[in-house]
Formats: structure tokens, C-alpha cells, sequence
């Protein structure tokens, strides 16, 4: 009982594209499988963002003892950070997690995946503020003339 459930995510709209190639890969691996999917889940925005609309329903409705099985592409598909948890967190609620790309990495290869991951969130939180540099810069001369 309880619904199987396939969820993707991109990091951005730029990676729509992307997007349509994962929901694709993912098709052909339940049809492969045999897995009948009652319902397709995907997010667009950062795997270090748990703010993620789809993703807190997926959440809300594991919680509750609504889902019997999520099938991902990969492991940072749902979470950038903190994979272990939500594994445990679908196995406290006898929900099946299902990772279509499971590669096992060393944990030296997991580390640089890591720092990769952070190093190019901050470097696009910088990039970010780059419009506002002249307004901050106005408001650090004001306060120094202050």
C-alpha cells in the first residue's frame, strides 16, 4: 500500500533541459523495473535548499505513511547534503528509497564532491550580489562620513 513516487530536481531554470533528460531516464528505468508511478515530483532550485516546494510535500507525505517507494536518478537529486538522514527518515516510515544512478563513491571522491557543491554556492550567492555592489558601497562610505 502507499504510493511510488518519482522525484528530480535541476539547480536552475538555465537546466530545464536537463530537467526533461532526468524525468526520460527515470521513465525508462520504472518501465524497465516494472514500477507503476502514481505520481512525478520535480523541483527546480538548490540541493542545498530545503525550502523546495515538491520536495516538502514528498516530506509531508512520507511523514504521514502515504509513500511506499521514491525513485530518484541520483543521490544529490534530492539532497545536496545530509543523504544519510533522509534514507533513515524513509526507512523509520517503512518507505522504499530507490536510487536509480547508485554509484558508490570513495569517501575522498565524496569529500571533492562536496567542496565542489559548496564552492559553487557561494561562488553564485557572490555573483548574486554583484548588482547591489555600488548601493553596499554607498552605504559603507555614508555610515564612515556619518
Amino acid at each position: 500500500q502507499g504510493l511510488t513516487i518519482v522525484y528530480a530536481r535541476v539547480s536552475g531554470g538555465a537546466q530545464k533541459p536537463d530537467l526533461a533528460n532526468q524525468v526520460n531516464a527515470l521513465e525508462a528505468y520504472c518501465k524497465q523495473y516494472a514500477y507503476t508511478v502514481d505520481e512525478w515530483m520535480s523541483d527546480i532550485g538548490s540541493g542545498l535548499n530545503y525550502k523546495r516546494k515538491q520536495f516538502n510535500r514528498l516530506m509531508e507525505m512520507i511523514e504521514l505513511g502515504q509513500v511506499r517507494r521514491v525513485i530518484i536518478g541520483h543521490r544529490d537529486r534530492l539532497v545536496r547534503f545530509g543523504y544519510e538522514y533522509f534514507e533513515a527518515f524513509c526507512e523509520r516510515h517503512h518507505t522504499e528509497l530507490i536510487v536509480m544512478n547508485g554509484e558508490s563513491l570513495s569517501p575522498s571522491q565524496e569529500l571533492v564532491g562536496d567542496f565542489i557543491a559548496i564552492v559553487t554556492v557561494f561562488s553564485t550567492r557572490l555573483h548574486g550580489l554583484r548588482p547591489y555592489k555600488k548601493v553596499l558601497k554607498d552605504a559603507a562610505l555614508q555610515k564612515d562620513q556619518a
